[in-house]
């Protein structure tokens, strides 16, 4: 329990840090001041101010936000009349115009609109590219993919499979069934579930299994039992169709970009999926899982090893981008819509309006989190 704590903590502050690493990083390119790098969120527990930014550790470990100077101001109205100046004044007074020009492009609001998504964006950009160095280096290790060959893991001790001859390692090319004194037909393997299904169509039948044993064809005999132990199967085999492939470096990036991609369309879909069911009062899916729901799985990845760690946490790196750039109040890709809206309708929505939508979308946000929270408990007590 301390190790899956200890790690699921590791992993979200890790991905926070990430996320706004991204913000903090592009902020200070473009010259926007940051007044505030908060891990948490409020209230505070501590904080310190280094060259004008103060970092926060903060109570609620469930996030991390930076705070832009000028991020929720109003802009203040620019005053064309002035009056007429000696030429020492003006010298001056453009002095100080230009002064007072530096210092407001410190504040957020004072930079242009690519400016701004830019900063918004990097927190996004900087969890996906999180996600791809993560399946990049496991890329380099090696990874399971179906291969359309089935092969058999583990024979069960005295399972019909053991006593007809099958071995480990050998691929089961097709299935043959009879019907009277003669054969019925042969079904190709290519899926676990072809043979599965097969299996389960001829129970108490004799069946011939075509066997490729390293190259060499072979044919086996099975009467796949009526009854059997819990977890063995019909003919007491573990199979699979997974097998390692191993990438040549320079496909690597790409075959990475290109599987993130994939996985980013699949959690929009689910995402929507969910959404549309919360949006008609259906229950959620048993497998949308919340804050404690991830630390269930966090222990689960623990028990499978380093590995599976890693893997676990490019996902969640990934889903933390894909939920942000939604346009969501309170996300950045909620702030990111404002800053859309503003370009087509010419000017600035007022800050005030801006700041209690996003106060709004938090509110949902943590009821959201904490009827999914509620779903995740219910689920662990019943044993799921």
């Amino acid at each position: 329990m301390f190790l899956t704590g200890l790690t699921f903590f590791i992993i979200l502050s890790i991905l926070v840090l990430i996320h706004e690493l991204g913000h903090f990083l592009m902020a200070k390119k473009i010259g926007v001041k940051v007044e505030e790098f908060g891990m948490g969120l409020p209230p505070r527990i501590f904080g310190k101010k280094i060259k004008g930014t103060v970092y926060s550790i903060n109570w609620l470990p469930i996030g991390g936000f930076v705070k832009l100077a000028g991020e929720d101001e109003e802009e203040p109205s620019v005053n064309s009349h002035s009056p007429r100046l000696s030429s020492g004044e003006a010298g001056q007074q453009t002095a100080r115009l230009k002064a007072d020009s530096r210092k407001l492009k410190a504040f957020f609001w004072a930079r242009t609109k690519k400016e701004r998504a830019a900063i918004l964006l990097a927190g996004v950009t900087m969890n996906f590219l999180l996600a791809v160095g993560i399946t990049s280096y496991l890329l380099t290790q090696g990874v399971h993919v179906p291969s359309g060959r089935v092969h058999v893991e583990r024979v069960m001790p005295g399972s019909p499979a053991e006593i007809a001859g099958v071995m480990v390692q050998d691929r089961v090319v097709s299935i043959t069934y009879y019907a009277g004194d003669g054969k019925a037909g042969e079904t190709r393997i290519a899926t676990p579930k072809e043979l599965i299904d097969t299996t389960k169509a001829h129970i108490g039948e004799e069946i011939t299994l075509a066997i490729d044993r390293n190259g060499t064809p072979i044919s086996l005999r099975v009467v796949p039992r009526r009854e059997s132990p819990k977890g063995e199967g019909p003919m007491g085999v573990a199979i699979s169709d997974l097998e390692l492939k191993n990438y040549p470096w320079y496909q690597i990036p790409f075959e990475a970009v290109k599987i993130n991609l994939e996985r980013a369309w699949a959690m929009l879909s689910s995402l929507g999926f969910t959404l549309w069911r919360l949006a008609t009062l259906h229950s959620v899916a048993a497998d949308v899982a919340g804050p404690i729901g991830i630390a269930q799985v966090t222990g689960q990845a623990v028990k499978f090893g380093f590995k599976a760690v890693l893997e676990f946490m490019s996902i969640l790196s990934l889903n933390l981008a894909v939920l942000n750039v939604l346009p969501i109040p309170a996300l950045d890709g909620g702030r990111l819509a404002f800053v859309f809206i503003e370009k087509i309708i010419g000017r600035k929505l007022r800050p005030a309006f801006e700041r209690s939508t996003h106060q709004v979308g938090m509110l949902i946000l943590f009821a959201l989190i904490f009827l999914i929270s509620i779903n995740d408990i219910l689920r662990i007590a019943r044993g799921g």
